[in-house]
């Protein structure tokens, strides 16, 4: 965790881009770096030119794996983290993993779900092997097809074409995909990095009937989300009169897989898709029917958990600055990806703490470990306060 006070901005800044910086090389497991030995690239290797990350293994204060070493998903002490894995996003689910499993106290004890669609150009099976292959170390995971024909029908345009991809959606269909026995899951946004132990996260409290945690924020105008139409209309606008809705960002969330089961809430959100698809109610992709269903009754989570809006201005695509405050999490969502930008040379100066944990090299490949690139700490960083309107609506 990253901690802001009242020190001078130019201090603060390069004290935080210096955390970032070193903490890869301070994480909190084991860190091995393999060696194969054998000189050998595969043309898998030279086509995807991941660099193969380093080992992660657990402290001394974690709990005995269970069944002789070998992971079940069923197992108890497993953390269980969800996420999307296609081949636009591919480069930014690999950093999003290096970074958790940089700072995982015990990284054999994390168990990624990784949802990839049906008819994505590089199939599920390349798709595993590419995890497998970069991450050789982590035997935690499983790779699950999304029928995209679950949801094609129910999804209508929005503001972005990006946010009409089905696989936006397979979020709500994790009580189904899931094995049952996972009772409990994060899930997390394929432009996201930690720089926090993940196991702070699952250890919050979802008290009382509640089914999913995320950061709210309440002074978001919270109208904006929907359409005169829904406001006007009594009857629909009244999901909302005994509570008391906030802003929250599906992009990072904590949920409780067996409430969610038993209210069947992926069926409540799927109405809600049924009537937008008549009525136009809302502009905003995915994230519309969960406000529709869970604002106003979602646990609080710290700030530190969602520093998002890390995109840019979707409109100006401008920049943005971080909160103030702790940092645990660091989410771009809207427009701006940080690989794109990298890649085009216009960076924003947050995506070179992005960078730090980025496995994609095709110019710098080497079988065996990861070697962090060259970063200069002359870099600026405006840390102001950012207009928690603006940041909502991405």
């Amino acid at each position: 965790m990253v901690r802001f006070r009242s020190l001078p901005r130019s201090i603060t800044a390069v004290a935080f881009l210096a955390c970032l910086v070193l903490w890869p090389l301070m994480c909190l497991g084991i860190r091995l770096f393999p060696n194969n030995g054998d000189g050998t690239e595969s043309v898998f290797d030279n086509l995807l030119q991941f660099a193969e990350a380093p080992e992660y293994r657990n402290g001394a204060d974690c709990p005995v794996a269970l069944n002789g070493g070998l992971v079940s998903s069923c197992d108890p002490s497993l953390v269980h983290i969800a996420m999307t894995l296609d081949s636009e996003y591919l480069r930014g689910s690999m950093a999003a993993v290096h970074s958790v499993l940089c700072h995982a106290s015990c990284p054999e004890h994390v168990f990624f779900h990784f949802i990839a669609a049906e008819f994505d150009p590089v199939t599920p099976r390349v798709l595993t092997r590419l995890v497998r292959s970069t991450f050789p170390s982590l035997l935690n995971f499983k790779v699950y097809i999304f029928r995209e024909d679950t949801v094609i029908n129910l999804i209508s345009s929005s503001i972005r074409q990006a946010l009409e991809n089905p696989l936006n959606y397979a979020r709500n269909y994790l009580g189904d995909i899931l094995d049952p026995c996972v009772d409990r899951v994060i899930y997390l946004d394929s432009d996201v990095i930690l720089v926090d132990d993940i196991h702070k996260l699952w250890n919050i409290t979802l008290t009382e009937s509640r089914v999913i945690g995320a950061p709210e924020y309440c002074h978001a105008n919270f109208k904006k989300y929907f359409t005169e139409k829904f406001w006007s209309d009594p009857v629909l606008s009244r999901v909302f009169r005994s509570k008391k809705p906030c802003y929250f960002n599906t992009g990072v969330m904590v949920m409780d897989l067996v409430k969610w089961r038993e209210g069947n809430y992926r069926r409540e959100i799927e109405n809600w898709m049924e009537l937008q698809r008549k009525r136009r109610i809302y502009e905003l992709g995915s994230l519309p029917p969960f406000l529709l269903v869970f604002a106003g009754n979602v646990e609080a989570v710290d700030h530190r958990w969602n520093q998002h809006g890390l995109g840019g201005d979707n409109v100006k695509g401008s920049c943005r600055s971080l909160h103030p405050g702790p940092v645990s999490l660091l989410h771009w969502s809207g427009k701006g990806k940080p690989w794109v930008r990298l890649d085009k040379k216009q960076p924003c100066p947050l995506d070179y703490l992005w960078e730090r944990y980025d496995l994609y090299q095709p110019n710098q490949f080497i079988r065996g470990k990861h070697r962090p690139k060259p970063f200069d700490l002359s870099t600026t960083i405006s840390i102001g306060l950012v207009n928690e309107k603006s940041l909502a609506m991405v």
